[in-house]
């Protein structure tokens, strides 16, 4: 299979072999650009690949990656982190994408370890990293985006790759100082480009990542100050982040002004649980109860057990609140595995 995989990298010697330990036989090629290591990156690089490339580092990725692109000596490219592990790469389905169309954008699942105040979460996304550089690249300087050359939307297909992402769990945030860094190269994109208002999205995704609720608020209201497309796939993503930078936030009844997206979001399971979210923390439970258990059996969404455990613990939660052990313990019991139900059926 003809596909380079190309990488930017840099101190990476804590996860760099895991990633590309993931990959031997699935790529016919790997590209390692190291744009300023100081401790093992190179030489773990070295022992999967003889094409590691220096690159001086100028505060732009999209630079990097571009520049990862060039050397590369297929046209087909896969792109990943150093801190992603390829878990599934369905070879024959990934053979079939590419000779289906050679001017479509593969987006790989990735499943990524969150925490917020509300606990610990599996989020799963689509993002676009498999493509034929004759005709995409990269723009940005930050949250780099995948491009078309010839200026067209181009058809996004998902593709049969899966990969962990473990870089913006609390312990590698606070190794690396990811946020910070990325909240530095922020603030100078929207000194350059205050028009933007995907900058405005990144910037609160990242204060969120922090904690830092009343920094993404103010954030994800100038992004939603703009006269958006609903339809560009980040926008529906900022939200449902906003709305639970609300519910986080402890602004609860602000909370209730998503409910105007509906007809925009109204059949997304994500758009039903947080709803059903935001109607509990403000006391409607009726209408928060029909919310969760209409998420039940639903397709996947982008945060594992949306579809089942989590909406049941919620009406479980509801219930007990209200007095109704019986109904509680029923829905508790719906949960399975999840350690919070358990812990309420013990204290039932």
């Amino acid at each position: 299979m003809c596909i380079s995989l190309c990488m930017i990298v840099k101190d990476e010697e804590n996860c760099l072999k895991r990633c590309l330990q993931s990959v031997q036989g699935l790529v016919s090629e790997i590209i390692i650009v190291d744009t300023g290591s100081k401790d093992s990156t190179r030489e773990i690089a070295k022992q999967f690949t003889d094409k590691v490339y220096d690159f001086d580092w100028c505060n732009d990725f999209s630079k990097a990656r571009n520049f990862s692109l060039e050397k590369a000596s297929n046209e087909w490219i896969l792109v990943l982190d150093a801190d992603e592990v390829v878990l599934e790469f369905y070879k024959d389905k990934v053979i079939d994408f590419i000779k289906a169309d050679e001017s479509s954008v593969g987006r790989i699942k990735r499943i990524n370890i969150l925490e917020d105040n509300m606990g610990t979460k599996k989020f799963i996304e689509r993002v676009n990293r498999l493509f034929n550089k004759k005709y995409y690249h990269y723009e940005g300087i930050i949250h780099e985006q995948v491009v078309s050359k010839r200026t067209k939307e181009y058809i996004m297909v998902n593709v049969d790759i899966v990969a962990d992402h473990v870089g913006y769990t609390k312990e590698v945030i606070n190794k690396t100082q990811k946020t910070h860094r990325n909240l530095e190269l922020l603030h100078k994109s929207i000194k350059k480009d205050d028009k933007d208002p995907y900058l405005y999205y990144q910037l609160g995704k990242t204060y969120y990542l922090q904690k830092n609720y009343n920094e993404a608020f103010n954030a994800f209201s100038q992004a939603l100050s703009f006269n958006l497309n609903n339809r560009h796939e980040y926008v529906e993503d900022l939200v449902e982040t906003y709305g639970y930078c609300l519910l986080n936030a402890g602004r609860y009844e602000q909370a209730l002004e998503l409910k105007r997206y509906k007809d925009d979001y109204g059949r997304s399971l994500d758009y039903k649980f947080l709803m059903a979210l935001i109607y509990m923390n403000n006391g409607v439970f009726e209408q928060a109860v029909r919310g969760f258990l209409d998420c039940i059996g639903e397709s996947e969404g982008k945060i594992e057990g949306l579809n089942s455990y989590l909406s049941y613990y919620n009406v479980g939660v509801i219930y007990e609140c209200l007095g109704f052990k019986d109904e509680a313990s029923f829905y508790y019991k719906q949960c399975g595995e999840y350690k919070p139900a358990l812990e309420a059926l013990r204290r039932l």
